[in-house]
């Protein structure tokens, strides 16, 4: 099963070449995995018959509703998110029991946070709670929940995961002139190369250009015409936005990042990053390092 919702999240991610291997068991998971394969060759083909480059996207954790409880669990606060999908008037859910909107399905489970809540100072959480309107509607949702430092207040917060890419407009019109098929096949190898080689340095176009079969005229248009930028530029933008989320992620020193993500000295990275977000790679929060 992790291996099918691996598939599902790759081809959510836009990595439809992706697939599940078969386990040889022929039963219902492999079956399962067959068919899913199939609905990703499928989306391969259709999108790129229509002329189509099939953008990858990035994924990150939002926050969308959160709510402030008191040490008896009343709502004490709250965003405007967390008061339209409950669809109270805000007067009537301040001070609300939080018990009050928990669905039957996650009455003991939430017995048991509070149980939790009440024996550990330091208490911190992500679990599943259904919530329940005022209309009597389930939302089910993933909720961070945490005790505030030096304070009885809890903070409930839910968690979701989101898509984004950097480009306003990766699928280009067709009403527009488009590339032939085959030159599209070209510009989407070209585009997954780069994105599976982007701790390397980027080929010259020339070189690319015998490496994909095509010539310099038609790769450049490509990406002008499906990415609205130049290769280099392309290639240098998903650098960066390695680079920013290696540093979010992960306690490895900047410099290792920045050789992780192609960069021949730190000093060109730094440039680099700066340019592009306007702040420096030291200035992000992340993880402590190791000792």
């Amino acid at each position: 099963m992790k291996n099918i919702y691996q598939m599902l999240f790759e081809l959510a991610t836009g990595n439809f070449a992706y697939r599940i291997e078969p386990t040889g068991v022929n039963d219902e998971i492999d079956e399962l995995s067959n068919v899913i394969n199939i609905l990703g060759l499928t989306l391969q083909n259709t999108i790129t018959k229509s002329g189509y480059v099939i953008p990858y996207y990035n994924y990150q954790s939002v926050i969308q509703n959160t709510f402030v409880l008191n040490k008896e669990y009343n709502i004490e606060s709250f965003n405007t998110s967390a008061n339209s999908i409950l669809g109270y008037n805000p007067e009537i859910l301040k001070n609300m029991p939080f018990d009050e909107i928990i669905a039957p399905q996650s009455t003991d489970i939430w017995r048991s946070i509070k149980n939790d809540i009440a024996n550990d100072i330091q208490y911190q959480n992500t679990i599943q709670l259904v919530l329940i309107t005022i209309n009597k509607k389930l939302i089910p949702l993933h909720f961070t929940i945490s005790k505030f430092y030096k304070s009885d207040k809890i903070l409930i917060c839910s968690i979701a995961t989101v898509l984004y890419h950097s480009l306003d407009d990766t699928f280009v019109s067709l009403n527009k002139i488009s590339p032939r098929q085959k030159d599209s096949d070209i510009i989407q190898n070209v585009y997954e190369y780069i994105l599976n080689n982007l701790e390397e340095p980027l080929p010259s176009l020339k070189t690319l250009t015998k490496m994909f079969g095509s010539n310099e005229f038609k790769l450049k248009a490509g990406f002008r015409h499906f990415f609205n930028t130049s290769i280099y530029q392309l290639y240098n933008d998903e650098r960066l936005k390695k680079a920013h989320n290696l540093i979010l992620k992960t306690d490895l020193s900047l410099k290792e990042i920045s050789f992780m993500c192609g960069f021949n000295s730190y000093l060109n990275f730094y440039k680099a990053f700066k340019k592009k977000y306007h702040y420096s790679p030291s200035e992000l929060n992340r993880p402590s390092r190791m000792e």
